[in-house]
């Protein structure tokens, strides 16, 4: 089971039956059972906080790109069995990895368990939840709430797809007053507005 945690689609295996094992049913477990822990630890943590400060902050803990670095700094990534021809378009394959691990720990040792290593080894050694409060590099947020105070619209428009598979990347316009501030191009729709937010915040603190 721990090894099927870190075996990447790309290198799924094929039984009798048709089905292709990889870690992507791990992956889904560990998810659920990552954002439950978080979420919890933050309820308590916190507790005089609202609910969208606690949303944001177990998005800056589980989100993607901090697991993917998370997963190479404990090494989670040396161990991932992936294809060698595309690992550098499988954008999520380490933070993918990490949460399967989480799934396959679950299944091992149980909830309490798995919970004591997510936050006594994960959350309390790897993550400043200070500067993750402070920090807000949500860059969506940032601009639609500057927005709001100055009373202008934005809109985020995705205008094409560029390549196939996994090498599928979405750009992204957006849009201050119907006037384009920058545009954005990521593996996901989400990355590629924040990649777009982030370039129309550099254009208006330039002005």
């Amino acid at each position: 089971m721990y090894k099927l945690a870190f075996r990447h689609r790309s290198q799924s295996v094929e039984l009798t039956n048709g089905t292709k094992m990889s870690n992507e049913r791990l992956e889904y477990l560990g998810d659920a059972i990552l954002s439950a822990v978080v979420a919890d630890h933050l309820f308590k943590l916190f507790q005089l906080k609202d609910e969208g400060f606690l949303t944001e902050m177990r998005s800056r803990i589980v989100s993607r790109a901090q697991l993917n670095k998370l997963s190479q700094k404990i090494g989670v990534d040396k161990l991932i069995l992936a294809s060698n021809d595309n690992t550098n378009v499988y954008r999520s394959m380490n933070g993918d990895a990490f949460e399967a691990l989480v799934g396959a720990i679950y299944l091992d040792k149980g909830y309490n368990f798995t919970r004591r290593i997510i936050i006594e080894k994960i959350i309390q050694q790897h993550f400043d939840l200070d500067e993750l409060e402070n920090n807000n590099a949500n860059y969506k947020s940032r601009i639609l709430e500057w927005a709001q105070r100055e009373k202008l619209l934005v809109e985020f428009r995705t205008l094409n797809e560029v390549g196939h598979g996994y090498n599928k990347q979405f750009v992204v316009e957006v849009l201050v007053n119907n006037i384009s501030m920058g545009r954005g191009r990521d593996y996901s729709i989400k990355g590629a507005e924040q990649d777009a937010a982030m370039k129309a915040l550099m254009q208006l603190e330039d002005k």
